[in-house]
């Protein structure tokens, strides 16, 4: 005599499994993932991504949105960020070191955030370009669209500060109002304000 197998215990069970495996990788592809750039991921990407990450925690949304950063050069590879600016402003950056994008990062990431213009060049070479519109400039989520303010020539973090909060501020803001798709939509509605 067979047994249906909806009353099969093995097969409910592995029924069950899988629609486990399934709930779990949903809320997994749920999760917002986001991976600032910048030349040598030691200045401006690794202080978006400790402020994103500051303004996330305040917001209450530590589990809805991953947060990293990258160089698009090998340049700074394995060294710390310039983590004077974050302590004034009591975020830690620990253990972070300089890391290169791949091209893997352009599948595993939502948004991939340049700093300026010859960042997203690199993004485009490095990733093969930017078919899912998942590449952005992190001042296009202002009202003042344009490129952040590089300290490596001007040992002025002040105003890469003030660009880069100004910037997170704005693009937490786009995705708390669902203006930024993501999960296989990734993009940005009304970026450029």
């Amino acid at each position: 005599i067979l047994t249906p197998i909806w009353k099969s215990n093995s097969t409910n069970l592995r029924f069950r499994a899988i629609l486990s495996a399934i709930a779990t990788s949903w809320s997994v592809r749920s999760m917002i993932r986001i991976l600032f750039l910048c030349h040598g991921n030691i200045c401006r990407s690794p202080m978006a991504e400790f402020i994103m990450k500051d303004l996330v925690k305040k917001a209450g949304l530590e589990q809805s949105i991953q947060i990293e950063s990258a160089a698009t050069s090998t340049e700074e590879i394995g060294n710390p960020p310039a983590r004077r600016k974050l302590a004034e402003h009591g975020i830690s950056c620990d253990g972070h070191v300089a890391r290169q994008l791949t091209n893997a990062d352009y599948e595993k990431y939502d948004l991939l955030i340049g700093m300026d213009r010859a960042n997203l060049r690199s993004m485009y070479r490095i990733c093969g370009g930017d078919f899912a519109d998942k590449m952005h400039l992190l001042m296009d989520f202002t009202n003042r669209p344009g490129e952040v303010a590089d300290p490596w020539y001007t040992d002025d973090f002040d105003t890469t500060w003030r660009d880069v909060e100004e910037g997170c501020r704005g693009l937490l803001q786009k995705i708390i109002s669902k203006e930024v798709r993501t999960s296989g939509q990734a993009g940005c509605q009304g970026s450029g304000n």
